[in-house]
């Protein structure tokens, strides 16, 4: 029986270190498309631990802003080894090359948070439409009626098509009604909130600063909304919306300059970006993913493989999911707020 026991004891370390080695294999790049925006450090985060706990490796490269740098990109991290590739691209055209390069060398891509309209990259993001009916939602709440400014995101990113789309179908019938007029609509190049401050900035002048609700795509174009409203005395009188759950903008929801932010948890989207990526590098097709769905609302219609995660609208009464979730702090959501406010604060 001992013998029998040791024998079974050593093949078990046998499997474990076959399958360590395996895993070690197995080499992830990930190409950012602007890290310098705050919500990928924590995404990047969760993708890092997600493939220490497999055993893989991760490497890393920053398009800053650039798709002609992020061709390049993927062609170094290719170069470097990787064997799964997750990209958060820059143009979701121009990356096509890159794509196509990686499919045509047996490498797999994740296309990640943002759509790559090709059936060779898995896509894993958020419900888009669902963040831009939850955005427009919250706001409609506070002002039913009035001026309408859309602050898109980047007309590169299909995502800004998908929120707008989202948006536009809850606030439809009152822009049809004339309830609510569309004063000022405009994308956000490269998402920049210094490009959504200008924006917001010229609309506020074209209208005499009668605008009445922004509805923004995003926490960092909302950052330059209100920014463009606070310096006409505005911030806090006209609800905003945004999403990603970024520090400073939950923050703002407990001030008031911000009414909603649609929480969209990076943890769980990087954690299951890394895993896909790591399944589909040891041999798994698309079809084994778990939770996998077929996918073909993209501007082509081209067939995709997809999974999609639920988001949550965070606005002054449930900031208290965020907190208690551990995503931000009770201190860095309540900094500044005044006391007895928000109950999130008490």
């Amino acid at each position: 029986m001992k013998s029998l026991i040791k024998l079974m004891a050593s093949t078990a370390v046998v499997v474990a270190m076959h399958t360590a080695a395996f895993a070690e294999d197995v080499v992830v790049g990930v190409s950012w498309s602007n890290f310098q925006e705050e919500r990928w450090k924590t995404d990047e985060g969760a993708i890092k631990a997600a493939l220490e706990a497999a055993g893989a490796k991760y490497i890393s490269a920053d398009a800053q802003s650039s798709a002609a740098k992020q061709l390049t990109d993927v062609e170094s991290l290719i170069s470097q080894g990787a064997t799964a590739l997750i990209v958060l691209a820059q143009d979701s055209d121009a990356i096509g090359p890159a794509i196509e390069k990686a499919s045509a060398e047996g490498i797999p891509v994740v296309g990640y948070d943002r759509l790559i309209e090709n059936p060779a990259a898995f896509y894993i993001t958020f419900d888009n439409k669902e963040v831009g009916r939850m955005q427009a939602r919250e706001v409609f709440k506070v002002q039913p009626e009035g001026n309408y400014v859309f602050i898109k995101g980047s007309a590169s990113d299909p995502n800004a098509d998908f929120l707008f789309s989202g948006q536009m179908e809850v606030l439809k019938d009152a822009i049809d009604s004339g309830k609510i007029k569309n004063v000022g609509e405009a994308y956000t190049d490269g998402w920049k909130p210094e490009n959504a401050q200008k924006n917001m900035e010229q609309f506020l002048t074209a209208n005499d600063n009668n605008v009445d609700a922004v509805v923004a795509s995003n926490d960092g174009t909302a950052g330059g909304v209100v920014a463009a409203l606070s310096a006409q005395g505005l911030a806090g009188s006209v609800p905003v919306s945004g999403q990603d759950g970024d520090q400073a903008a939950l923050n703002r929801v407990a001030l008031g300059t911000q009414t909603v932010s649609v929480w969209k948890d990076a943890r769980e989207l990087g954690k299951n970006a890394a895993e896909i990526a790591v399944m589909l590098a040891e041999g798994k097709t698309m079809d084994e993913i778990p939770g996998v769905e077929d996918f073909s609302g993209g501007p082509k219609g081209v067939a995709m493989k997809s999974v999609f995660l639920k988001p949550v609208p965070i606005t002054k009464d449930n900031l208290d999911v965020v907190v208690d979730a551990g995503w931000i702090s009770k201190e860095e959501v309540c900094q500044g707020v005044k006391a007895g406010s928000v109950s999130v604060c008490d």
